[in-house]
């Protein structure tokens, strides 16, 4: 798979298609000495976006409660354009495909509607007893359907 793959041909109908984004303030210890955003400032925002993202659908008993946890199996960011200190940041997030146990999750970063990085990665549900994969909850599924439309499940 070629780099930035996931967001496919059309790099604005992927960003259209987002429905959860948050604004982010670029903190200066974020930035390097050139005022850029660092690059592991971007994963640091994934996180911060994911879980607001599952707080919005109320999914956080499902996907952190007392006897499961949710794991990163994977993440990547495409940097795309300088992110500077003063940039009024948006980030979007999206669930993009639900399998058994796990959810891959997409990032968008944007200045002004200008896409300046991209991101995805999976999510893995683990069963904090066994310590092995377990099957997403029915009512997380139906959480992620409603709010994001069909077509998620693999």
């Amino acid at each position: 798979m070629s780099k930035g793959a996931f967001m496919g041909p059309d790099r604005q109908a992927w960003l259209d298609s987002f429905k959860f984004s948050i604004p982010l303030r670029i903190r200066y210890c974020e930035t390097d000495m050139l005022g850029h955003v660092n690059n592991v400032s971007y994963f640091m925002y994934f996180e911060q976006g994911r879980i607001e993202y599952f707080e919005n659908l109320e999914l956080s008993d499902d996907l952190f409660g007392s006897r499961m946890v949710s794991v990163v199996a994977d993440l990547e960011c495409q940097y795309l354009a300088q992110i500077y200190l003063k940039d009024r940041l948006q980030l979007h997030v999206k669930s993009a495909r639900i399998g058994r146990s796990s959810i891959d999750i997409h990032y968008a970063l944007t200045v002004e509607g200008e896409l300046k990085a991209a991101g995805r990665g999976a999510i893995v549900l683990i069963d904090k007893e066994s310590g092995r994969s377990a099957p997403l909850p029915e009512t997380a599924r139906e959480a992620l359907r409603k709010f994001e439309g069909p077509g998620l499940e693999e």
